[in-house]
């Protein structure tokens, strides 16, 4: 049997690396397996050199080099494999996740929105990288490589736009106008004129553009524009006012009537304190959303009207908003209670039941609220 020497050794790993073998791991397994098969074979008095010529052969056809490309496509394989299982699983999971929340949005049943937050972000921050990864492997030229990056990053933002606007988060407008800004003012332009100037891909490139184009135009034809908002956010803000202003006269009018009727000091103190409560309600919204603690009709010069936006922030547990609309709410059950025959004030769909509802709803609920609470006091009366 022959015995290898640190010299011998040496010389097998420092040909291996010669050989275009660059990998430790691969380094070590063939200088293993030469030394084994050398020191099990070769004479004792053998010629090493020659004997290590012929066995260095047997490992490859033309370059030793052939081993580390084989090995490294393997092991690529083998993760292209897992990545495409685990891509064709988180598609098909967020698919079944986000089609169950929308079935359960439109029905109006609980787990609606858990699942489509869970079912968009599986399919933004999941599915759709592992689809970029596993497709760029397959494009050779940069920019066929920047316009896949370039349109997955436009698809994970309008993704996660579309989930903002079905959970009315704020910023969910601006994400998806950026998106079909990206696909049609960026994107486009570039796959169309390096899709149009080779003859294989100039059909399919203006398909796909017309396509691109026709869809970003039915995108924006259902989304607001900016002058139009203003213009109905102004419209609707007037209304919200000139309730006020109603409001207030009816509460001088009932004020002097009053004064020369009778009305029970309990039922008085109760209406009080539940209308000085919707007045406070108002004015933390109002001034969160405006600046102002209340609006007159000079509103528009101030740039102080309301946004069309949802209420549901400003009764997150703890704040103020909170705190008084619950103070509001056991006002206005108590009153309900005990003075049944001036008159119910109705608790369903309102801003005392409801989180998800718009501002200017929410303001023209209370005002309704100390409308009534108003009239109740004329009708005890009489």
């Amino acid at each position: 049997m022959y015995k290898l020497s640190s010299e011998q050794v040496d010389f097998i790993l420092n040909d291996i690396r010669a050989r275009g073998i660059e990998m430790d791991s691969l380094q070590e397994d063939l200088l293993d397996h030469v030394c084994c098969i050398i020191e099990h074979n070769l004479e004792e008095n053998g010629n090493f050199k020659d004997f290590y010529e012929e066995t260095i052969k047997t490992f490859y056809k033309k370059d030793l080099r052939e081993i580390e490309e084989e090995t490294s496509s393997l092991i690529t394989n083998k993760h292209y494999y897992t990545m495409k299982k685990l891509m064709i699983a988180s598609g098909s999971i967020s698919a079944i996740i986000l089609s169950a929340g929308i079935a359960l949005k439109f029905l109006h049943m609980p787990g609606a929105g858990i699942s489509v937050v869970v079912g968009i972000t599986i399919l933004s921050l999941v599915f759709l990288p592992l689809m970029f990864t596993l497709k760029i492997k397959e494009k050779q030229k940069v920019k066929d490589k920047v316009l896949l990056a370039l349109v997955s990053f436009i698809a994970i933002l309008f993704c996660m736009a579309v989930m903002f606007k079905l959970m009315h988060w704020p910023y969910a407008n601006m994400m998806g106008i950026s998106s079909i800004a990206l696909l049609g003012l960026v994107y486009l332009p570039i796959h169309f004129l390096t899709g149009i100037r080779q003859a294989e891909t100039k059909v399919n490139t203006i398909v796909s553009s017309i396509l691109v184009l026709a869809s970003c135009g039915l995108f924006l034809g259902l989304v607001r524009s900016p002058g139009a908002s203003k213009a109905l956010n102004i419209k609707n803000t007037h209304v919200f006012v000139r309730g006020e202003q109603i409001l207030e006269n009816e509460s001088r009018q009932v004020d002097i009537y009053l004064m020369n009727h009778a009305i029970d000091p309990e039922m008085a103190k109760i209406s009080d304190a539940i209308y000085n409560a919707c007045n406070e309600l108002k004015s933390i919204i109002i001034e969160r959303e405006t600046g102002y603690k209340e609006l007159d009709k000079d509103f528009e010069n101030r740039d102080a009207w309301i946004e069309d936006g949802w209420v549901s922030s400003y009764f997150k547990p703890e704040t103020k908003g909170y705190i008084k609309r619950n103070e509001l709410k056991e006002l206005t059950e108590r009153y309900n209670k005990v003075y049944t025959s001036a008159g119910l004030v109705p608790l369903e769909s309102s801003v005392l039941q409801m989180n998800e509802d718009r501002i200017l709803n929410t303001l023209n609920d209370l005002t309704q609220l100390q409308m009534l609470v108003l009239q109740n006091q004329i009708a005890a009366v009489n």
